[in-house]
């Protein structure tokens, strides 16, 4: 019995995610030897069982009269898989989605539980109107359901910032995420490369258009082949528009000394390379395999003012004080906005990783303003939408900080909080949760 590539290669990455703690996206971004459309399929397999995985499993419940925390790992996978493609997947056929999950269950060699499989996915077919929700009258445990987030999150969403908007979020986190690209230090050498590649991807049969919140961002859909291969060879880089928005708001000017507090993987530090190639910017992080990861980054796109040092942010740093006219804390963070782009992060926080990371977050900070000079500039983001990580971080460091006061950001008012900082939505925007920040040193 023969399962497909794309079915085989979902379900290694889902055992892999959740046996050893990956996260798909790298697993996913690993495997360049498919073909096209099985590449595709094995992304909308594994990003939708993560996305759908407490509604799936509810529902299987019912069709298998029991519990699936009870249920064998490859088992439960192979259920998921075969309950998503019914559901959700309307061009396959169901005794393709029905089949497929019974060979995985071979492959697995747990034969026994073949029948079982069969039986359940079987049962699906005959109920294709089953809803899990039903019957449920809390409306945070309904919602939790429906849109497959643990419901603590609901609740703590729905507290702070109501529960329409948490509807909309929990429903726009199950959606994918668009693709956007920036040019880097590389090709920004050469001033009719951007159009050259724009004409090259559309050749290629992508669609590519403006960002519709930061300059000189693309939007892009289609042209996979194209796509990669520009992105392996340090042309353009792929990030989310909100990420991207990051260091244009920082704002480094040409011959600044610029310190990205936080640096690896590298995705903002380079893009403040390609902005401000004349600037000195220096990238710390805690980890020495991660800096190796950024330089590798920096060495692809020709990002070359880039200096790499090895710290720990929560503690003091080994520069002079008030020797940086720019900085960037780009904080850890629980990625409660990028739960499109990285589902299964809502299966793993906890309430006690949010107040965890707040201290963390709080003690960076206030390291970082340290070596800001004065009418410099600190800029704090994250990409989470939790208060706690975001607005109630900035207010404490600026009770504490008189010396430091609120910047005003250039950015259309649509994403602006009340107190001047920038916050983005996938439900609005179609872009990652990100909070930015920017704080000034006075004179």
């Amino acid at each position: 019995m023969t399962t497909s590539p794309a079915r085989c290669a979902a379900f290694e990455i889902l055992r892999r995610v959740e046996q050893e703690g990956s996260y798909s996206s790298s697993l996913l971004a690993l495997d360049e030897r498919m073909r096209d459309d099985d590449r595709a399929l094995c992304h909308e397999l594994v990003l939708g069982v993560l996305r759908r995985q407490l509604w799936l499993d509810r529902a299987l419940e019912h069709f298998a009269e029991r519990r699936m925390k009870d249920v064998d790992l490859p088992v439960r996978l192979a259920l998921r898989l075969g309950l998503y493609q019914l559901r959700f997947l309307s061009r396959i056929p169901p005794s393709a989605a029905v089949n497929e999950s019974v060979n995985l269950v071979h492959a697995t060699r747990l034969k026994s539980a073949a029948s079982f499989v069969n039986a359940v996915l079987r049962r699906a077919t005959r109920e294709p109107d089953y809803d899990p929700t039903e019957g449920i009258v809390d409306a945070d445990e309904k919602l939790a359901v429906e849109t497959s987030h643990p419901k603590w999150l609901i609740t703590r969403w729905a507290n702070a910032f109501g529960f329409a908007e948490a509807a909309a979020f929990a429903h726009a986190n199950n959606q994918p995420a668009p693709l956007a690209f920036r040019l880097t230090a590389k090709t920004l050498q050469d001033e009719d490369s951007e159009q050259e590649i724009i004409k090259d991807l559309e050749a290629g049969g992508a669609r590519v258009s403006p960002s519709g919140i930061v300059a000189e961002s693309e939007r892009v859909n289609g042209g996979g082949k194209v796509l990669r291969e520009f992105a392996n060879d340090g042309l353009i880089y792929l990030q989310d528009e909100a990420s991207q928005l990051v260091a244009h708001l920082l704002s480094a000017q040409p011959g600044d000394r610029v310190l990205d507090v936080c640096a690896a993987p590298g995705s903002k530090t380079t893009h403040i390379a390609s902005l401000a190639p004349q600037a000195w910017i220096g990238a710390g992080d805690l980890y020495e395999h991660r800096l190796r990861t950024l330089r590798e980054l920096a060495a692809r796109q020709n990002a070359n003012c880039i200096q790499l040092i090895v710290y720990d942010a929560t503690n003091t740093l080994p520069f002079a004080d008030e020797s940086f006219d720019r900085v960037l804390v780009d904080a850890p963070c629980s990625g409660t906005g990028t739960l499109r782009r990285n589902p299964e992060i809502r299966w793993r926080i906890t309430p006690t990783d949010i107040e965890e990371l707040s201290k963390k977050q709080a003690a960076i900070l206030s390291n970082a303003s340290a070596v800001v000079r004065a009418d410099g500039r600190l800029v704090y983001s994250t990409c989470s939408v939790e208060p706690e990580e975001n607005e109630k971080v900035v207010e404490s460091f600026l009770e504490e900080h008189e010396d430091f006061r609120r910047a005003l950001l250039d950015v259309p008012a649509e994403l602006q909080t009340e107190n001047g900082a920038v916050r983005t939505w996938p439900h609005h925007q179609d872009v990652d949760g990100f909070f930015i920040a920017a704080l000034e040193r006075q004179g």
